[in-house]
């Protein structure tokens, strides 16, 4: 399951949403996000997963690491759905079995909030999957660039966010590695119910923690070293500029909030 976790992952291959200027790829998102949140019923989704699929073909990520991404999340999914499913709010019944009772409000809003963290899923991924780290704290340095007449610390902001993405895929192979390692002297982390089986992580934390302040001391470090003071006065090798082809994805974005909320206020 540790190594299905793609949020921080790049995938290295030459397309148009990779050629994307980053900021174009941050604001997008967040209007992708908005759009999400604007559906309000089940076909609302029908122009999110077009242009889903649409942005992966764009993008040459392969479809079974996207699906990928939301492995990790099964059990918060099903909890989701279960919860939403027999605790909702609601008259129509539509099954009924014993004390097992769904209603129409419960089945919907079960559909609606899988689909709404699936879909939010997909498209962070999509994002880090196109977008180097260090391209990615660029972009975001720049969007967050005018709040430094508040005295706001932009370029710090943007490399802490842009260190914990890059780290994160280092510290799920780190603790695979911990796991198959006390798994050949006897730890069993598969078998038992729920209970046992989180039992059984805790003596995964410890090593794991360990190696993580390590890490996070020898960059420390090894930025010193190479006299790194923060972003104040330093230039960059390749400057960001908008084109073309961000401003076609920034239409297409538009459509689909276009989409989304017609869909919503006309059904």
């Amino acid at each position: 399951m540790l190594r299905d976790i793609t949020l921080g992952q790049y995938y290295p291959v030459d397309s148009f949403v990779h050629q994307l200027d980053p900021r174009t790829k941050i604001l997008l998102t967040l209007g992708y996000i908005i759009a999400v949140f604007m559906a309000s019923n089940l076909l609302a989704y029908v122009p999110i997963v077009l242009f889903l699929v649409l942005a992966i073909r764009v993008s040459r990520i392969p479809a079974k690491m996207m699906l990928r991404s939301i492995r990790p999340l099964r059990v918060l999914l099903i909890f989701t759905f279960v919860l939403n499913l027999f605790f909702g709010a609601g008259d129509e019944v539509v099954f009924r079995l014993g004390f097992i009772v769904i209603k129409y409000e419960g089945l919907m809003n079960a559909l609606h909030f899988s689909l709404r963290l699936i879909f939010l899923v997909m498209g962070t991924s999509l994002m880090t999957l196109t977008t180097p780290p260090v391209v990615l704290t660029d972009g975001l340095e720049k969007l967050a660039s005018p709040l430094r007449v508040i005295k706001f610390p932009a370029h710090e902001m943007a490399m802490m966010m842009t260190i914990a993405l890059r780290f994160i895929p280092t510290l799920v192979e780190e603790a695979d590695k911990i796991m198959k390692a006390q798994t050949a002297r006897g730890a069993d982390f598969t078998s038992g119910n729920i209970k046992q089986r989180t039992q059984a992580m805790i003596p995964l934390l410890v090593p794991l923690f360990i190696s993580a302040f390590r890490r996070a001391g020898d960059l420390a470090m090894a930025m010193e070293a190479r006299c790194y003071h923060g972003g104040e006065g330093r230039t960059r090798l390749h400057v960001l500029k908008y084109g073309v082809k961000d401003a076609l994805a920034a239409l297409v974005v538009l459509g689909l909030l276009a989409a989304v909320f017609l869909v919503g206020k006309l059904l």
